[in-house]
């Protein structure tokens, strides 16, 4: 089970209310919400590994050089080294080394990579994995990885994580008309303005849907912006024609990486906490009370 931790945490964020307080009356929704959230999925999936995949970077530098406007209004600060600071509320942002500490105490492992987002540690281990694997994440993007054939499936939280959407190809092709392999290229046509894509002017997502049934794939719809024989609309045509520069970069943008260079870590899920002295400092100073005891007693079991 491989966690999207960001998506996970903001999550958290919004449906726990910040009346979740530490003693000291720092907010801890977050912390807690998340804790929620792992304790319901081990109980629910029994993964037996788990990755709480972190962003370390959240806006590469090499995605932003091939398309400029990616994630762009979600920065706060431009950073001259290392990533760009990004607009988190100001009462999530202290917890967020919180989680960390607490994930490490238990033992679950967290990983980020230098230069690379959750994403791309996610689409790693996806493509590493021998066994099947359940990804949970309420970002879209993801469904590129949904395979049938080797066991890859998102679970998409609807409400909290106790109510989730399992998403499959078959999933996948009632509402998009494409498999995990097509959503990829389905979503660099449509564009996405949460991550400041601008996509294919006039190519909505069910356009884009129609060609790829036509045409296979990008390159396939590619190849028939230059074959006059092909059955493309001559608006479709102009529109496609005037986006090759983009479409020429945005693969490499929308597409997860799955050659990141991942640390030697233990992924399997822990019976009990690796520092428990550590966790126990952590539960009395941010008042993780019930949250963390229910997830201990579900690890145990």
């Amino acid at each position: 089970m491989l966690l999207d931790t960001a998506s996970l945490y903001f999550r958290a964020y919004f449906g726990v209310p910040d009346s979740v307080k530490a003693p000291d009356g720092t907010p801890v929704n977050a912390v807690r919400g998340l804790l929620d959230f792992i304790d319901r999925l081990v109980k629910d999936h029994r993964p037996d590994h788990l990755v709480a995949c972190m962003d370390a970077d959240w806006r590469p530098r090499w995605r932003v050089e091939l398309i400029p406007t990616y994630k762009a209004h979600r920065v706060a600060e431009e950073q001259a080294s290392g990533p760009d600071t990004e607009e988190v509320p100001n009462t999530l942002s202290p917890q967020v080394p919180v989680i960390e500490a607490v994930l490490d105490a238990l033992g679950i492992a967290r990983v980020g990579v230098p230069e690379y987002e959750a994403d791309d540690v996610i689409g790693t281990y996806t493509a590493r994995a021998a066994g099947p694997v359940d990804i949970v994440t309420g970002d879209r993007d993801l469904y590129q990885l949904v395979d049938d054939a080797r066991g890859v499936r998102v679970l998409y939280p609807l409400k909290g994580v106790g109510t989730l959407a399992l998403t499959d190809e078959a999933a996948l092709r009632e509402k998009y008309g494409v498999d995990g392999r097509g959503y990829a290229d389905l979503a660099l046509l449509r564009g996405d303005p949460s991550d400041g894509l601008p996509g294919v002017a006039g190519i909505g997502e069910k356009t884009a849907a129609k060609l790829l049934a036509e045409f296979g794939d990008l390159a396939g719809i590619q190849a028939a912006v230059h074959d006059p024989r092909a059955k493309l609309t001559p608006s479709q045509r102009k529109r496609l024609t005037e986006a090759e520069p983009y479409l020429a970069v945005a693969p490499k943008v929308v597409r997860v990486a799955d050659d990141v260079p991942l640390p030697d870590v233990d992924t399997a899920l822990p019976r009990a906490p690796r520092d428990a002295a550590a966790l126990d400092g952590l539960a009395a100073r941010w008042g993780l009370g019930r949250s963390l005891q229910r997830l201990l007693a579900t690890l145990s079991a």
